[in-house]
């Protein structure tokens, strides 16, 4: 793993597998991860590891706005959680009586990675509603408030017809000791040479910013409280890696019918590498609609998650994604 080229870590993964094969790779732009690999045969041009010719053009777009996904997983029978759009604040506001006391998650509706999302358990108040549309729309000039699913998530990659990897990612958390702050314990956890900032690293540093503290007071803490010993501080709602998540790897202990529904909501887009990010209430039952969701499909999704998880083993993942471009 180097972390001094600047390139993202799925990038050099993909880069040195290449050429384990014997294939030519040339950089063609160290910023932009792009990179042109070769054989006598063939040539593809490939950005950030997942961006290549096996998609068209329109597939990451249809990802990319999420009312659209929604609406095509629908007609497919793919469970999603139920919402609405909206393109104002005073719209949004105006539906402030019809989520009070529910728990729903806001959103933009054209992003990736998790951002601009903020998830309510429990809606209380019209400043926590408007901040949380605020938010979003900060990011997109349409915003989705949807119902919050239960469960946990994971992060199905799907490559070709296969799934390739699965991980249940954690939020960021910190673990007590009875004696250092949240704000030590998250310092300390931050040394761990396995995170940085950037993508080049196998995990992201935590963070104590204005989502981390807010989340903190609704816990009644701060980040200069005291965890008991072995307590679990969790520092957001959402469990994206790219803010601190943990991850763990989970491919042999899901079943395959839950990788039907990750296979068959990639197809349903088109999509040849995607990430499906799904709620699963217990993985041990059947896949019923009431027992999972499709939250995100996400294009160009980040295959070092699955060769470096926190906890489980390395799916090299890199190498499906080599043979689905036919080296």
């Amino acid at each position: 793993m180097n972390t001094e080229n600047g390139l993202e870590l799925s990038t050099q993964m993909l880069i040195k597998a290449a050429e384990n094969r014997g294939l030519s790779v040339e950089i063609l732009d160290y910023e932009d991860n792009f990179i042109r690999i070769q054989d006598d045969q063939k040539v593809e041009y490939i950005k950030q590891a997942t961006k290549t010719a096996v998609d068209p053009y329109i597939v990451p777009l249809i990802m990319e706005n999420k009312e659209i996904t929604k609406l095509i997983l629908k007609e497919k029978s793919i469970n999603v959680p139920a919402g609405v759009g909206i393109n104002s604040l005073e719209e949004g506001l105006a539906l402030f009586s019809d989520w009070e006391k529910k728990a729903l998650v806001i959103k933009p509706k054209n992003t990736n990675f998790g951002i601009g999302i903020t998830i309510i358990k429990k809606l209380e108040s019209l400043d926590e509603f408007k901040a949380a549309l605020q938010f979003a729309f900060s990011y997109d000039k349409t915003v989705l408030i949807e119902t919050f699913v239960s469960g946990k998530e994971y992060r199905f990659l799907v490559t070709g017809d296969q799934v390739a990897g699965i991980l249940h990612r954690v939020p960021a958390n910190v673990k007590g000791d009875g004696i250092k702050t949240i704000s030590a314990l998250v310092d300390e956890k931050n040394r761990d040479p396995l995170r940085g900032k950037g993508y080049v690293t196998p995990l992201e540093k935590l963070s104590l910013g204005e989502i981390e503290i807010a989340f903190l007071k609704a816990d009644n803490k701060t980040k200069d409280t005291i965890p008991e010993k072995d307590e679990i501080v969790f520092l957001r709602e959402n469990s994206n890696i790219s803010t601190g998540g943990d991850s763990i790897d989970f491919t042999d202990l899901i079943g395959n019918d839950y990788k039907g529904i990750a296979l068959a909501a990639a197809r349903a887009v088109g999509a040849k590498i995607c990430g499906v990010d799904m709620m699963i209430n217990n993985i041990d039952e059947k896949a019923d609609q009431k027992n999972y969701s499709i939250i995100e499909l996400n294009f160009n999704p980040a295959l070092h998650i699955h060769n470096y998880p926190w906890q489980g083993e390395n799916r090299h993942v890199e190498e499906k994604v080599l043979d689905l471009l036919g080296f």
